[in-house]
């Protein structure tokens, strides 16, 4: 084996000090100098040169010191040759002058290109993120903007609030995009840096061990990606420097399939949030109540009365009913015991433990505040107890088609009385449907399947709309990519609010978008032309990472069974034309096994500034008079 040499070695040692970086590089500048500076100084030491005396002066040798100091001055200033005297004293230091610009310009350049990289890293995102107690957002999607928008709301009582973005995106890419499409963050700071949120080393970027709640975003346009999703809380659960405590991770899962897995891998770190499941069931919900979606759109975002969850040691020990009438500025929900689970309007003589939370809605958690019935607040002569009203069969048009329809069918046949009827008009072919396996499974729909062109003039003509109280338009999200199923939906209801408005009809709509984008394109300023989109799941992971018990507490919500929000006519509980506060109506829904949380005003359905006449939480003692087309919100098992 044929071995290096001292010059291969020496040379070799040279090539990898060089290649060490800026620090390196000025290392061996500053040891050329003191080279330089060193041998001028060993020359006149040996020599005696000197500057030449003055006239009528005797010349005087410089020692060590002084020679050194001379000869470090002239590399580094090359206007002090200038001043000397003696052509072998100027020539030794013209020498070291020309060493020293050629030291110098070297250094500069040096310092230029280290900056230069240095900016170039930074640019990159690649430093570490000292932030402690800060939001973590893994990926990227469109929902970002708005789950940081609603994130500065929430914080605007905190103390240094952070969100710190990893993503597999340029760093100042992001940061120009939240810049102009969030705008202000207040006194939320936001840091973003570039990296894959699965790889390890990446992920310790961004400090995870130290952040509060980390939210996983589901990556758009991927075939794979709840895989990518798993991997992520993977990296988070199973990291070999993870902290002792658990993390707060919620995560977004597209496909149910996935979901047994991503628990597995979550454990119990991981609030998981079934993305179209919960837009499905939320479609079904709104499309069968007129302005539901406002009082969801009130709960899940920071800009007006949110959900929170207290204890209040002085109702422990009195009843569920009790504590409905407690609070003046706060509307009770139901009630999260000590032991686990969550209770939606629960029956109203269920005793208050000690330890259990109350559900309430609020406008922030310090305004939950306990204030008593005030003696005389209900006015007993003004409750009125109608029976319950016959439920009518209903007829649901769905125009469009993708996988979410199956559980919007099935969620429908849970709603609707006996003898409705569904008809399904789709471009998709009809056995990709899956209709007919499902048909034999329904208890109170008659389904019916016809395909066509949902965008065809001539084919929503034809199908006598009027008889219709409720159309659902769903986007073709798995045949086309998201601007053009968003285009497809919003010609559809171009078409239908056409229809409406040229023969008189009336019917509710609730459409399907993509993307959240496209949502203020195809909005109509009504109640019931509610946007369902991706924009609702934002919302909710939002929500859960800053209170991950939110989560139970939606589910639930969102299912048929047990209890869910409702829409009621006033006249049932309170007589119209009659002034009557809040007090008195939460009693009145209090007997009949309801929780009242506020009330639509019909005659402003169409002033948006006012929320399309929709109130959540209003301040109990607030007198308010009904008509008899307005409605009750309540909390009801039916």
């Amino acid at each position: 084996m044929k071995k290096a040499t001292l010059s291969q070695r020496l040379r070799y040692a040279f090539d990898r000090s060089l290649s060490g970086g800026t620090v390196s590089l000025i290392g061996w500048l500053a040891l050329g100098s003191v080279l330089i500076v060193m041998t001028a100084t060993v020359v006149i030491m040996l020599t005696g040169l000197a500057p030449e005396a003055a006239e009528g002066q005797e010349p005087q040798a410089l020692g060590f010191a002084e020679a050194f100091w001379q000869s470090l001055m002239r590399s580094i200033d090359p206007g002090t040759v200038a001043g000397d005297t003696g052509w072998g004293y100027r020539a030794l230091m013209l020498a070291v002058t020309v060493g020293g610009i050629f030291i110098v310009s070297l250094l500069i350049s040096v310092l230029s290109s280290g900056l230069q990289n240095k900016l170039e890293e930074l640019r990159k995102g690649r430093s570490f993120v000292v932030e402690e107690g800060h939001t973590l957002i893994l990926g990227w999607s469109s929902r970002v903007f708005l789950i940081i928008r609603e994130l500065v709301i929430a914080n605007e009582n905190q103390k240094r609030p952070r969100v710190v973005i990893l993503a597999d995106r340029d760093k100042v890419e992001m940061e120009e995009e939240i810049r102009s499409k969030v705008g202000d963050t207040k006194n939320t700071r936001v840091v973003c840096r570039s990296g894959i949120p699965i790889d390890l080393v990446d992920l310790e970027i961004v400090n995870p061990h130290a952040a509060k709640s980390i939210i996983i975003l589901s990556p758009e346009g991927s075939a794979n990606a709840d895989a990518q999703v798993i991997k992520m809380i993977l990296a988070i659960t199973n990291n070999p420097h993870r902290r002792e405590e658990p993390y707060h991770v919620v995560a977004e899962i597209r496909d149910e399939k996935n979901l047994e897995v991503a628990r597995i891998v979550g454990r119990d770190e991981a609030k998981l949030v079934l993305s179209g499941d919960i837009i499905a069931r939320i479609t079904v919900q709104t499309c069968l109540q007129v302005g539901l979606s406002i009082v969801y759109t009130e709960l899940l975002d920071y800009g007006g009365d949110e959900i929170y969850m207290q204890e209040e040691p002085r109702l422990a020990g009195r009843t569920y009913g009790e504590a409905v009438l407690s609070y003046e500025n706060c509307s009770l929900m139901g009630l999260r015991p000590a032991a686990g689970g969550v209770q939606i309007n629960p029956p109203a003589e269920t005793v208050i433990r000690e330890g259990d939370k109350l559900i309430v809605i609020a406008e922030d958690d310090d305004k939950v505040v306990y204030t008593g019935t005030p003696a005389g607040a209900v006015d007993e002569s003004a409750i009125e107890l109608a029976g319950e009203t016959e439920r009518r069969p209903e007829r649901v048009l769905v125009l469009g088609w993708n996988k979410r329809g199956r559980t919007i069918v099935r969620e429908l046949d849970n709603y609707v009385p006996e003898g409705s009827f569904l008809k399904v008009v789709a471009d998709t072919p009809r056995e990709e449907t899956w209709l007919d396996a499902e048909a034999g499974h329904l208890r109170h729909l008659a389904l019916e399947f016809e395909q066509g062109d949902t965008t065809d003039r001539q084919v929503l003509d034809r199908l006598n709309l009027t008889s219709f109280q409720h159309i659902i338009l769903l986007c073709y999200a798995e045949q086309l990519d998201a601007q053009a199923a968003d285009a497809k939906t919003m010609i559809t209801l171009l078409h239908l609010r056409d229809i409406e408005r040229q023969k008189g009809e009336s019917y509710s709509v609730v459409s399907e978008m993509v993307d959240v984008r496209n949502r203020a394109l195809a909005a109509v300023a009504k109640a019931d032309d509610f946007i369902v989109s991706d924009e609702l799941t934002g919302l909710l992971l939002t929500q859960v990472s800053e209170n991950g018990e939110l989560l139970e507490l939606f589910q639930d919500l969102f299912r048929s069974e047990g209890s869910e929000i409702y829409l009621k006519p006033a006249k049932d509980y309170v007589p119209a034309g009659r002034a009557v506060n809040f007090y008195t109506v939460a009693e009145a829904a209090r007997r009949r096994g309801h929780t009242a949380i506020g009330y639509r005003l019909e005659r402003h359905a169409d002033d948006a500034s006012r929320a399309h006449g929709v109130r959540v939480n209003p301040p109990k003692s607030e007198a308010v008079t009904f008509q008899p087309e307005d409605k009750i919100i309540v909390l009801a098992e039916d």
